[in-house]
């Protein structure tokens, strides 16, 4: 288990793990996860990199007194977070969700960033059907709690050919501690967020774009919807959503191929 660290802020408290040393990278996890998402990538690229890895706000071990948040403002108050750290410049990689805020915060701080990725995430945004699932969900949560929702979201995160594995378990008990709260404000966040693919159009920074193979969530030709010099494509075999429990190593792997460039 990673050691934590928490910071208060103007409206909000986040629990991080800060690892490492080296060139700054920020994980940002996906819905109904924490920084525990990346607890089998950490201690890979902390051997190389400084790594921070925050609960977003509403998950994990933090908190935030905001109601009815957009995902910008998810992306002030990292920003808030970074300045608090006294942290200038970071590669930030985000994660489904994590991409959602990664691209937010490109777009209103772009100066702070040595390049960004999305992983396993997208510039679009929901599609009419997919924000009435969002609606749907936050009913759900309402009536039910959070349990409901992870027992059925978890297993769609994976490809078919890793439902035996344990570390389902492991994404459905992060999940589980997920405030109701949280997750009901976050669908709502993610459902009303913008189209951002003119940030990957105006983006000059380096921008690594990562796909599962076998992503039930957001298939390949989602995440790659811009092609230009400095957009890398890459696509992890033998992956669903969730590739930092899938194939942990080949996404180091990729992460210190672009880093390496940064």
């Amino acid at each position: 288990m990673l050691d934590t660290k928490s910071t208060s802020l103007t409206n909000s408290t986040i629990t991080y793990i800060d690892e490492g040393e080296g060139k700054p990278i920020v994980l940002l996890h996906g819905f109904c996860g924490s920084s525990e998402y990346w607890s089998e990538v950490i201690p890979g690229l902390s051997k190389n990199y400084r790594i921070i890895a925050p609960d977003l706000p509403g998950h994990g071990g933090s908190t935030t007194s905001l109601k009815n948040y957009s995902i910008s403002d998810i992306a002030d108050i990292m920003n808030e977070f970074l300045g608090e750290l006294d942290v200038e410049k970071v590669t930030m990689f985000g994660h489904s969700l994590g991409g959602y805020i990664t691209l937010a915060f490109a777009e209103k701080y772009g100066h702070s960033l040595n390049g960004f990725s999305l992983v396993h995430s997208t510039a679009f945004p929901d599609s009419e059907e997919a924000k009435q699932g969002r609606s749907t969900n936050i009913e759900k949560v309402k009536k039910d709690g959070i349990k409901t929702l992870i027992d059925g979201l978890v297993p769609k995160l994976f490809s078919p050919d890793h439902l035996e594995e344990q570390y389902i378990e492991s994404a459905k008990q992060i999940g589980y501690r997920t405030p109701s709260e949280g997750a009901i404000h976050t669908l709502s966040a993610m459902r009303d967020r913008p189209d951002r693919n003119s940030v990957l159009e105006a983006a000059s920074l380096p921008v690594l774009l990562i796909a599962g193979e076998k992503d039930q969530i957001i298939p390949a030709e989602k995440t790659f919807s811009v092609s230009k010099a400095n957009i890398k494509q890459t696509i992890i075999k033998d992956s669903g959503h969730m590739s930092m429990y899938e194939q942990p190593d080949e996404l180091i792997a990729v992460i210190k191929d672009f880093m390496e460039n940064i």
